[in-house]
C-alpha cells in the first residue's frame, strides 16, 4: 500500500495552513464584486472547518483527511478517487472553472461559538468561497446560519439532527449525510426482528440537538413496534463519566439501554455500560441489551470488543462493495494507511458535489451552486441512487444497519452490515411533524 508523507497529525501536506493569509477576498470589497467573495484570480479557497479538539475531534481529523484527499483529486492529483465513479462528468481534475483548488482549515473545538468564529474568519479574511464540516449538529447549525448571514454556501459534514434539515433549514446550507429519523426508521425493523416487540427502553441522550431528536426519532420508531420508554436522561456533552447515569437502568425495570451518544461519549458510556455488567443481566424474562443508534468505524474502533453484537445505523461504511465506495477506500487507503469513517466519506462527497455543482452551474455564485443542487440527482458516490431534495436540502439514499462483529478480522473490521434499507424505507414527506418550524428561505449571494 502506498504510503504519502503525513505531518504529525497524519494528514497530507499541501494547502493553505490555518491562518494562511491570502489576497484580500473581495467580502472586504462588496462594491466590487457580485457575490461572496467572488475569486478574481487563479485559485478558489474553501474553507474546512472541523473539531481538532473535543468530544468529536477524531471525526475531525478523518474529515480533514478527506477534504485534502478531495482537493487532491479536484487538481489533478493522485488516482482521481471518485471522480471516476461519479455519474456526472463535469469535472476533470483540472480545478474548478478553470481555478486551482486551495483551502484553509479551522478548529471548531466542537462549540458553536468557536466554529461561526472559525468560519467567519475564513469568509472575510481567507476569502473562502464555501465552508464545510463539522461533527456536531449545533455546531452545523451554527456555522449553517451564519453561511446564510454572509452569502455563502455550507455544504454541511457531519450532522445527524434533524433540525439540520428541518427547523433550521437554510436556503444556503446542503446536507449529505443522513439524519436521526433515518436512523430509527431504517433500525426498528431490524430490532423488532433480533428483539422482539415487549420491550421496555431506557434512553441516555447527549443534551443538545443532536441528542435531543435523536430521542425522540428512536423513541417514536421502537415504540411504533411496541416497545415501552421507561426513561429518557438527558447528559452533558462530553461528560466522560456516564457511571452516575448508567447506575439507575439497573432498577429501572428497562431491557434495553439505549445510548443516544456519540464519538467519545459514545465510547465511554457503552464501555461503562459493559462494565457494569448490563449485557450479562437478565430483566423482565430477556437478555438485557444496548442500541447505539448512531455508528461509526472509529467509534467501534475506541470500544473496541464492547461493540459486539449491538446494533445501530451508519451513514456509510468501507465495506460496501459499490464502484464509488471502492474507489474511495482505495484512495485514501493508500493515502493514509487505514480505511476510512463515515465522515470521511460524506465530507469528501460534499467537497466533490460543491465543485460539481459549480461547474454545471458555470459560477461560484451560490444561489447559482444552489440552483444547481437543488433536486440533483447523482450515483456512483456509495449509498446507491441519491437524490438532493430541493424542499428541504437533504440528501436521500439507502441506509445501512450495522452490528459489531463478533469475529473481526483486523482492528478495523469491527462493524458488520446487516441490512441495506432503500432510500425509500428512509424518506419522509418535507411537512413531516419531526422537520417542521422552519423556513428555507431565499438564497443569499452576499455581496
Amino acid at each position: 500500500m502506498i504510503n504519502f508523507r503525513l505531518d504529525r497529525r497524519g494528514l497530507l501536506k499541501g494547502g493553505l495552513a490555518a491562518g494562511t493569509m491570502l489576497a484580500a477576498p473581495t467580502i472586504l470589497t462588496r462594491s466590487a464584486s457580485a457575490y461572496t467573495n467572488e475569486p478574481t484570480g487563479s485559485n478558489v479557497v474553501l474553507g474546512f472547518n472541523v473539531p481538532q479538539s473535543g468530544a468529536y475531534a477524531d471525526e475531525g481529523a478523518d474529515e480533514l483527511r478527506a477534504y485534502q484527499l478531495a482537493v487532491q483529486h479536484l487538481n489533478g492529483e493522485g488516482d482521481g478517487g471518485m471522480l471516476n465513479t461519479f455519474s456526472s462528468k463535469e469535472l476533470q481534475g483540472n480545478g474548478v472553472l478553470g481555478k486551482k483548488v486551495d483551502y484553509v482549515t479551522g478548529d471548531t473545538q466542537t462549540k458553536s461559538d468557536a466554529a461561526r468564529a472559525s468560519a467567519k474568519r475564513m469568509i472575510e479574511r481567507d476569502g473562502a468561497v464555501m465552508i464545510t464540516g463539522g461533527s456536531s449538529s449545533g455546531v452545523a447549525i451554527a456555522v449553517q446560519g451564519l453561511c446564510q448571514e454572509a452569502g455563502v454556501i455550507f455544504m454541511a459534514g457531519l450532522t445527524h439532527s434533524n433540525d439540520t434539515t428541518g427547523k433550521d433549514k437554510k436556503a444556503n446550507g446542503f446536507r449529505h449525510f443522513f439524519n436521526a429519523y433515518m436512523s430509527g426508521a431504517a433500525l426498528a425493523p431490524v430490532l423488532k426482528s433480533n428483539y422482539g416487540s415487549d420491550r421496555k427502553a431506557y434512553h441516555l441522550t447527549a443534551d443538545y440537538t443532536w441528542g435531543w431528536t435523536q430521542e425522540e426519532s428512536i423513541a417514536a420508531s421502537t415504540e411504533a413496534i411496541g416497545w415501552e420508554t421507561v426513561a429518557k436522561v438527558r447528559t452533558p456533552l462530553g461528560a466522560g463519566d456516564f457511571s452516575q447515569y448508567i447506575t439507575p437502568v439497573l432498577n429501572s425495570g428497562a431491557d434495553v439501554l439505549i445510548l443516544n451518544h456519540y464519538g467519545r461519549d459514545m465510547v465511554n458510556s457503552l464501555t461503562q455500560a459493559v462494565q457494569f455488567g448490563l449485557l450479562d443481566k437478565m430483566v423482565n424474562g430477556k437478555k438485557f441489551e444496548v442500541v447505539v443508534p448512531l455508528y461509526s468505524r472509529l467509534m467501534a474502533q475506541g470500544a473496541g470488543e464492547n461493540v459486539k453484537g449491538i446494533f445501530g445505523s451508519t451513514n456509510w461504511h468501507w465495506s460496501l462493495q459499490d464502484e464509488g465506495s471502492k474507489a474511495f477506500v482505495k484512495s485514501f487507503g493508500q493515502a493514509y494507511g487505514f480505511p476510512p469513517s463515515q465522515a470521511a466519506h460524506t465530507c469528501y462527497v460534499q467537497t466533490l458535489l460543491y465543485a460539481d455543482a459549480a461547474q454545471r452551474a458555470g459560477t461560484f455564485n451560490p444561489c447559482g451552486i444552489a440552483e444547481a443542487l437543488e433536486g440533483f440527482e447523482f450515483d456512483g458516490m456509495g449509498n446507491g441512487k441519491t437524490l438532493y431534495r430541493a424542499e428541504d436540502h437533504q440528501c436521500f439514499k439507502n441506509v445501512l444497519v450495522v452490528k459489531g462483529k463478533d469475529n473481526p478480522e483486523s482492528q478495523f473490521d469491527l462493524l458488520e452490515v446487516v441490512d441495506e434499507v432503500p432510500a425509500e424505507q428512509v424518506t419522509y414527506a418535507p411537512d413531516h411533524p419531526m422537520f417542521a418550524g422552519g423556513e428555507l428561505g431565499a438564497c443569499n449571494p452576499g455581496a
